[in-house]
């Protein structure tokens, strides 16, 4: 049975899907039971649950797991959180693999060599068709990301690495393995850590995108869960799909002042010039985005806490605010969405843009390994072969090259 789990430690937001997904083969499209993405309504659902409220309701996700598309018990949820504590550690030969990348090599570089590497760690997740095995790597994966990612921010930034405390949350252990140092005693914000644990759930998964489809892709080889993960990291380094919150806040740096704001707002509704406002609008929902929603909120908790007040934040605020109540992008329905709020909030907690896509994969994990176990428990499924319409030239006789 596909399987879809919430997970936390002691009182973490962080969830873990493992979902339930009837694919189909070559160029028919996906079928879900689990997940829908209402575009008109601009709602969220996973298993017809509305989701929009997930992020603001902790009480209900700390005593609770999905699984099998149903919320189960507190003690399957303490259980659950228990085998991911358990593999939160890298083997130490791990932290060796870092000397061999330069101190400026772009995180996803790095992020995306070592998690196909850790598999040579593990033999027995080679036979992805050995149920125990693949569930096994889907909890080591989604138990090291965070571990991992840590390690490649600190790496860049010449610091010593921390190791996870299992007592914490998700986000709360991220963020200490980030910033803390051993010559001072880290202090965990509540604000931060519920901030961190609200990315990463709104990132989770989100229907059959790029990344998403490049796993099942990967996966229906028979290729081990860490290799068709490393796959999705790939595809999410693109700027088209993972880069979405690092070229808002390159836009917000572009305007710079909050005085130029007027004249960006008139050239992107000018179709001739080649400036686009990033972060407004979605593909998909034809009206709020509603991650935005609970990200907006969330923005002005963590600036508020923070007192931050640099020109990108300034510039950003003005933006919304403009954006908003300009008719033109109302009647274009062109709103704040989840990537412009989410950008806002990593760069004031201090993540270089370079790392945005590498959380956003680490948010995303758990949302792969769920497609992933779909894919490979569906017995319809068999090998991807994408079907191909030829445009060359007609058939032609071969000329040897001697006439050519």
């Amino acid at each position: 049975m596909g399987l879809m789990l919430l997970m936390s430690n002691a009182c973490t937001l962080m969830q873990a899907f493992l979902h339930w997904t009837l694919g189909s083969h070559q160029q028919d499209p996906a079928k879900a039971k689990l997940r829908s993405l209402m575009a008109k309504k601009a709602s969220y659902c996973i298993a017809a649950i509305q989701s929009l409220n997930w992020p603001n309701n902790p009480g209900f996700w700390k005593s609770r797991i999905f699984l099998i598309g149903d919320l189960r018990s507190q003690a399957q949820f303490r259980a659950f959180s228990g085998q991911v504590s358990e593999h939160t550690l890298l083997h130490t030969q791990i932290d060796r693999f870092f000397e061999g990348f330069r101190r400026d090599s772009h995180p996803m570089a790095m992020l995306t060599g070592t998690v196909g590497a850790i598999s040579a760690f593990y033999p027995g997740a080679m036979d992805s068709s050995d149920p125990e095995e693949r569930n096994l790597a889907y909890i080591r994966l989604i138990a090291k990301m965070p571990t991992l990612a840590a390690r490649i921010y600190k790496y860049t930034q010449g610091q010593k690495f921390v190791d996870p405390l299992n007592e914490l949350s998700y986000g709360e252990n991220f963020l200490r393995m980030c910033f803390s140092v051993p010559a001072e005693k880290y202090k965990i914000s509540p604000t931060l850590a519920r901030a961190m644990d609200k990315i990463f759930i709104l990132h989770a998964d989100h229907e059959q995108n790029a990344s998403t489809s490049t796993v099942r892709l990967a996966g229906s080889s028979g290729a081990h869960p860490y290799a068709a993960i490393a796959a999705g990291i790939a595809s999410l380094w693109g700027p088209s799909h993972g880069g979405a919150n690092e070229a808002c806040l390159n836009m917000l740096r572009e305007i710079g002042t909050v005085d130029r704001i007027p004249e960006f707002i008139e050239r992107s509704k000018d179709k001739n010039d080649s400036f686009r406002l990033m972060g407004f609008g979605h593909r998909v929902y034809k009206n709020y985005d509603p991650r935005a929603t609970v990200m907006q909120k969330t923005a002005h908790d963590v600036l508020d806490e923070l007192g931050v007040d640099t020109p990108i934040l300034r510039v950003a605020k003005e933006l919304e605010r403009l954006a908003l109540e300009d008719e033109y992008f109302r009647e274009k329905k062109l709103y704040p969405n989840v990537d412009f709020y989410s950008g806002i909030i990593l760069d004031a907690m201090g993540f270089p843009t370079e790392m945005f896509t590498v959380l956003f994969a680490l948010a995303r994990t758990v949302g792969w390994v769920s497609q992933l176990n779909e894919f490979i428990e569906d017995p319809s499924q068999r090998i991807g072969r994408p079907r191909q319409i030829y445009t060359g030239a007609a058939m032609r006789d071969f000329v040897p090259i001697n006439e050519r």
